[in-house]
């Protein structure tokens, strides 16, 4: 069910900047965008902080693969519009579309080095289970993923396993592939602030 509050009320300064989004990229504003600005004292600010930090603050693993957990995760969640937005994403930031459709169809057999494939399994199973085990994490310091990195591909998954829930709660509407690509070229761009 589609919740009304991502139509209405928003201050009239935040629907001006809405129509000069819409006007200036060509596309409709995605609810994600709407969510962060209703009750941004409650959620939006921290979540934009702490999303921006999780995707774009100094981390051992690229933006691209950042990208690719979130997109990972989120089709682990069966979230439809976070998987289409960081696909898009993902694919523009490695600029390689192969890889990324390789690794959401079967990250086991995909083109990747060895740590992001025990990463994106480890994550797989946190997402899925709500849990690991010891031995889940030894398989990914097995692969020469360090603890900093764990973290890090932690901090993405806390964050989209969040966004995807809500996504889903609020029944995000889909984009179309330009709506997409226009906001990973934004994401890319600007990051989640």
């Amino acid at each position: 069910m589609r919740l009304d509050i991502l139509r209405h009320g928003y201050k009239p300064t935040t629907k001006m900047l809405f129509t000069l989004i819409r006007v200036f990229s060509g596309q409709p504003l995605p609810d994600a965008a709407k969510l962060v600005f209703y009750r941004p004292d409650f959620y939006g600010a921290r979540a934009k902080e702490f999303t921006h930090r999780a995707m774009r603050g100094p981390s051992p693993w690229s933006v691209a693969d950042r990208e690719l957990m979130a997109a990972y995760v989120s089709q682990v969640n069966e979230s439809a519009f976070c998987v289409g937005a960081h696909t898009a994403t993902s694919n523009q930031a490695y600029g390689d579309e192969a890889k990324v459709r390789a690794v959401l169809a079967d990250p086991q057999s995909a083109p990747i080095d060895d740590g992001l494939r025990a990463t994106l399994l480890m994550l797989g199973t946190l997402t899925r289970e709500g849990t690991v085990s010891a031995d889940d994490m030894w398989d990914v310091l097995a692969a020469g993923v360090t603890r900093r990195q764990i973290e890090d591909a932690l901090a993405v998954c806390a964050a989209f396993d969040t966004t995807n829930r809500l996504a889903d709660a609020f029944g995000f509407e889909l984009l179309s592939p330009a709506g997409y690509a226009a906001g990973a070229k934004f994401l890319l761009k600007r990051g989640y602030r």
